[in-house]
């Protein structure tokens, strides 16, 4: 359904070229704020195709009888919601591939230091917000309160969390709240992988975090799924 619906697809893929542009051009004289930001944004990208695009597609497809619909087909139901999922693991890998090769391509940025790092944090990350995605669709009521529902997590998450600035350096309460969101842990492993080639070893508290998250997420994905409206 995604794929048929070219105009979404290229909107989704060219969002993440227009921050990179954008925010490689703001801090094209500033290498240590540019290094902090494109890593960031690949993180809020993962964050925004598997957590924000799931919630509010399961919600959609919920509230609008599909998956009721489609779990009366010979179709089973673990192939159609893996389809579901590996579309958004999919367009988050791509979206973090463009990242990568506009900031070399655009501002000469080096490749990533660290591969091995760069793809375990991506899959963990994809792996985590997915479940998060999912789980948190339970809560909201009907489509209509989707966005609303949805971006009081997303906003708050990428400011706070880190996507546009170190919380290392923001004051403490700040500092505190960013070391217990998983955005915060995901761009702190791509910014190793990518920029600081510190290695694995250096996060992998933050991977343990990530798929703590993941685990959460999973649990309640698993236990309040529905494939019935909640409203008429």
């Amino acid at each position: 359904m995604f794929w048929r619906n070219p105009s979404a697809a290229f909107f989704s893929f060219l969002l993440p070229l227009i921050f990179v542009v954008i925010f490689g051009a703001v801090f094209s004289g500033n290498d240590k704020d540019r290094d902090i930001v494109l890593p960031g944004i690949a993180g809020m990208n993962i964050m925004s195709t598997t957590f924000t695009a799931l919630a509010m597609n399961l919600t959609f497809l919920r509230e609008q009888g599909v998956l009721k619909r489609m779990r009366g087909t010979p179709l089973s139901s673990s192939a159609y919601l893996g389809g579901v999922v590996a579309n958004a693991v999919v367009n988050a890998t791509v979206q973090v591939a463009i990242v990568v090769i506009a900031g070399r391509a655009l501002f000469g940025l080096p490749w990533p230091s660290n591969w091995l790092e760069l793809m375990i944090f991506l899959l963990v990350g994809v792996a985590a917000f997915a479940a998060l995605g999912i789980a948190f669709s339970h809560l909201i009521p009907n489509f209509d309160a989707a966005p609303a529902y949805v971006n009081v997590v997303f906003l708050p998450m990428i400011v706070i969390g880190g996507v546009f600035f170190d919380p290392a350096h923001s004051t403490a309460v700040l500092s505190d709240i960013a070391r217990v969101l998983p955005i915060s842990h995901l761009v702190a492993g791509l910014r190793g992988a990518m920029v600081n080639g510190s290695g694995l070893g250096h996060h992998l508290g933050d991977l343990v975090v990530l798929a703590l998250w993941g685990a959460v997420g999973l649990y309640f994905a698993a236990r309040g799924f529905s494939w019935e409206q909640k409203r008429d």
